[in-house]
């Protein structure tokens, strides 16, 4: 599976996550090694790492700045999917890791 100058937006998520349809996520690629800028919605800025796994999933941290002044940090568990037109759906299991510590779901889409 390969990130690099994708870009993804969000499609489905739990009540608890800060990312919406109004985030997008901008995806680059070197290696094992994948990193992403997102921002829109509730984030004013946020940035992510992750190691593509043996399995294709990628493990990530995130963080970001929402637009109530407050930094939000957590893990995530990335699975992909190939979409029937070649596009790549990621199905998200995350866990803030301050805050209150909750655990949700979200997806996102490439859009090009």
């Amino acid at each position: 599976m390969q990130y690099d100058q994708k870009i993804f937006r969000s499609v489905a998520n739990t009540d608890n996550g800060e990312v919406s349809a109004a985030t997008t996520f901008w995806y680059h690629q070197e290696g094992e090694v994948v990193w992403a800028d997102y921002r829109g919605g509730s984030v004013v800025r946020g940035s992510l790492i992750a190691r593509v796994l043996a399995d294709g999933e990628l493990d990530m941290v995130y963080q970001h700045l929402n637009t109530a002044g407050e930094f939000r940090t957590g893990i995530c568990r990335s699975t992909p999917e190939t979409l029937a037109d070649g596009r790549i759906r990621l199905h998200e299991r995350w866990r803030w890791t301050n805050g209150d510590g909750s655990e949700g779901a979200s997806i996102i889409e490439e859009i090009s």
